[in-house]
């Protein structure tokens, strides 16, 4: 059986949906490291468990179809000797674990099962699990063996793999890898290219990659990624009308939205790219952590960060590498154009001034429509949850008091793999 994968709208009906249970790269977070992995606080991972669980039941409840990042990823090793020799040559280099040590840990890498070794590629692996290999010998002629300590990381856990919205992002026709800002998720992108590119449900369909382009080879490495430059499915809205919806901010760069820009005008797929300049802060890193839609015609926004967004158009220009670019009024101005609405319905942030700012921080704008007027949104923000009820739309609330101290809701945690167009 393969898929067909294509997404053409934000809120048409959800088909497929890809998503990531919380499991062993949550439990290695530490107060000590949890900066250095982007979040803000330990999580609690048995409840995280059980409010993700909620979250697929409730999807399924839906007919929507979840697909499991991690069981694709290990029956990608057991289907493809290719796939399993390029993740362990992008995991384990000279840089990611010193010269002395890449052949050994590649050669223990081959060694573990697939279930095993898409364990070990999100979650991450210790000194301490090196099952087999003698430390002690490697310790004479390794500095990082010598140096190594029992509970330090010789492949660092992947934790923001939770957030599938932003490793990968399919726009119509085809599937952005974009190379993300922070080293620490870097490794989140290549385990999902394995998927895409090797796991019997995507190796046969018809898509493109927008980026990056992996020609009749299919190569892809780490090096691929954007040569510093970046971009992350959260700041990347697929809304229709053949238009895509694009927000700089602090993780997002112009020069990579001009790559897939072209790279979609010249598959004659989308005509329109929407630019919205953010500010470049942690509570706004992505456009869908303020803004996403509820509907047709009707989105949920925090006012305080899109009052001062700047709005561009990008169009074809006369040449391939060339563009038309046009300043827009606003972000709403905008949409409401390409989707060819009189004007949008908008929901703004419930609550006073501090309650609305707690609730952007607990995501309260970043709601994941199932279908247009149907949506899933935390329950713990009441006062937003009630007004977008109060616009005719249907809230299906999930707990998310663990889940969210990654700092995203329902749409980050999701990344729609098949999705209906706008009627």
């Amino acid at each position: 059986m393969t898929i067909s994968p294509g997404v053409h709208s934000e809120v048409g009906r959800l088909r497929t949906v890809l998503v990531h249970r919380p499991g062993l790269g949550l439990e290695r977070l530490t107060p000590a490291n949890r900066e250095e992995f982007l979040f803000d606080d330990v999580v609690w991972v048995e409840r995280a468990q059980a409010e993700h669980d909620a979250f697929v039941e409730l999807l399924r409840s839906r007919d929507v179809e979840v697909l499991y990042l991690e069981e694709l990823l290990a029956e990608t090793f057991a289907h493809s000797v290719e796939a399993r020799t390029e993740a362990i040559a992008n995991a384990v280099s000279s840089y990611s674990v010193g010269l002395s040590l890449v052949a050994e840990l590649r050669a223990f890498l081959h060694d573990l099962e697939p279930a095993r070794l898409a364990s070990v590629l999100i979650g991450g692996l210790l000194v301490r699990e090196l099952e087999g290999l003698d430390l002690q010998s490697l310790a004479r002629r390794s500095l990082g063996a010598v140096l190594s300590d029992p509970d330090g990381f010789v492949l660092p856990p992947l934790p923001n793999t939770l957030f599938t919205r932003d490793s990968s992002v399919w726009l119509y026709g085809g599937v952005v890898l974009p190379p993300l800002f922070w080293a620490a998720r870097r490794m989140e992108v290549v385990n999902v290219s394995l998927i895409y590119r090797h796991h019997p449900l995507f190796a046969g369909g018809r898509f493109h990659f927008w980026h990056p382009p992996t020609g009749d080879t299919g190569r892809f490495a780490l090096e691929d990624l954007g040569q510093g430059a970046s971009l992350e499915g959260g700041d990347i809205m697929p809304i229709g009308n053949r238009t895509v919806l694009v927000g700089l901010g602090e993780r997002s760069t112009g020069r990579m939205v001009e790559h897939v820009a072209s790279a979609l005008f010249a598959a004659g797929e989308a005509d329109r790219i929407i630019v919205c300049r953010m500010a470049q802060q942690r509570a706004y890193m992505h456009l869908d952590t303020v803004f996403t839609f509820l509907d047709r015609d009707a989105v949920t926004l925090y006012p305080p960060v899109i009052e001062d967004m700047l709005v561009y158009s990008v169009r074809p220009g006369e040449r391939t590498d060339s563009f038309h670019i046009t300043e827009e009024a606003g972000i709403l101005e905008a949409v409401a154009d390409a989707l060819d609405v009189e004007r949008l319905r908008v929901v703004e942030t419930g609550g006073d001034t501090f309650a609305a700012a707690r609730e952007q921080w607990d995501d309260a704008n970043n709601v994941v429509a199932l279908e247009p007027g149907v949506v899933v949104a935390y329950s713990k923000n009441v006062r937003t949850n009630e007004k977008i009820r109060a616009a005719g739309i249907e809230v299906l609330e999930i707990e998310g008091s663990e889940l969210g101290k990654g700092r995203g809701g329902g749409h980050c945690m999701t990344c729609p793999i098949v999705r209906d167009g706008l009627e």
